[in-house]
């Protein structure tokens, strides 16, 4: 059965396609006008009650939550990354499934709240709380960059690495008219390394095409889509 994928351009859905491209997994692309609102209409929410993005559609599962999303589709490809392990490695999988929730649950957080941090806080704290995001947003990197997940998994690209990658080109980017929270990566090396494994690989430049995005150091030195920016960060 063919899964389902709705999506708005550069939007969390980036490292699901990723990882559908990598994985070779077919699914429809089902666009969700995020200008116009569409995210937030009764019958998306039926699939995401959050009204965010992305939701995948996998027979009667209904999946939202990026995380949650690249970890089912991890466990039905087999593998945590387009070359392996297999998702039977328990050692494997385990190491993999920390960072995800790190990932996930600490650093996709603080750059939600960057991104929009109107929502959260009004006045003059809106500078001084995207500040303090940034400083925290530097700090996971430093993180990232010390322990290196990949070196104990042992594989080129894994899960975490597409989806620590999207973090990696949206901190350059956004917020969308404000100061971005990182100016470069030119400090993580080894997280500049992983940027240029993923955003190389065939798998991630047709996902990088079909979302406008140019594709030419999309994670590394990123550009925005070449949509208007309502398209990307909506309403």
């Amino acid at each position: 059965m063919t899964l389902k994928l709705h999506w708005s351009p550069d939007s969390a859905n980036l490292p699901v396609r990723i990882a559908l491209e990598m994985f070779g997994l077919p699914f429809e692309a089902i666009r969700v006008n995020r200008a116009a609102g569409e995210h937030r209409s009764e019958a998306y929410r039926e699939k995401n009650p959050q009204g965010l993005i992305p939701v995948l559609e996998d027979g009667d599962l209904v999946l939202f939550e990026t995380g949650a999303i690249l970890w089912h589709l991890a466990e039905k490809a087999g593998r945590l990354g387009p070359k392996g392990p297999n998702f039977s490695d328990h050692e494997a999988r385990t190491a993999a499934l920390k960072w995800m929730f790190y990932i996930s649950n600490t650093v996709h957080a603080d750059l939600r709240i960057a991104f929009y941090t109107d929502r959260y806080i009004g006045g003059d704290g809106i500078h001084a709380l995207r500040e303090g995001i940034a400083r925290r947003i530097s700090e996971h990197f430093d993180l990232v960059e010390a322990y290196v997940y990949n070196r104990v998994i042992g594989h080129p690209i894994i899960l975490p690495d597409i989806y620590f990658s999207a973090l990696v080109r949206w901190a350059q980017l956004y917020p969308a008219g404000g100061q971005p929270l990182l100016a470069n990566i030119d400090r993580w090396p080894t997280i500049q390394a992983m940027g240029a494994r993923v955003e190389t690989h065939p798998g991630a430049v047709r996902a990088f095409l079909a979302e406008k995005i140019p594709p030419e150091q999309a994670i590394t030195v990123p550009r925005p889509p070449e949509i208007p920016p309502s398209e990307v960060l909506g309403t």
